[in-house]
């Protein structure tokens, strides 16, 4: 079979599969499916991209604040190479209420 041949046979089975995938999302525009309100109440369309940067911002905050109450506690995250690295967190961890701790 020619090279020729067997392109134009690839590029046919190709446009038959765009073709199949297309009319689902054609649906999905027209019905207006991707706005529906699920039971409950709930939207089932994804968060805003306002939403999502304001959950980001709560959980730096949060990040961040847990962050703090560790190093009140004694945690030094810099140190470079630290040998009772676990350890040492964990023992913050306990002394500052946050997480699981030391739970073996």
């Amino acid at each position: 079979m020619p090279i020729a041949r067997q392109i134009s046979a690839l590029l046919v089975a190709a446009s038959l599969g765009i073709g199949t995938v297309t009319p689902t999302f054609a649906q999905n525009d027209a019905s207006g499916a991707a706005n529906a309100v699920a039971p409950g109440g709930a939207s089932s369309a994804k968060p805003t991209k306002a939403e999502r940067k304001q959950a980001r911002k709560e959980a730096r905050a949060k990040k961040n604040a847990e962050l703090k109450k560790l190093e009140a506690a004694g945690y030094q995250p810099g140190r470079a190479n630290d040998q009772n690295y676990p350890q040492d967190l964990q023992n913050a961890q306990k002394k500052a209420g946050i997480g699981q701790g030391a739970s073996q």
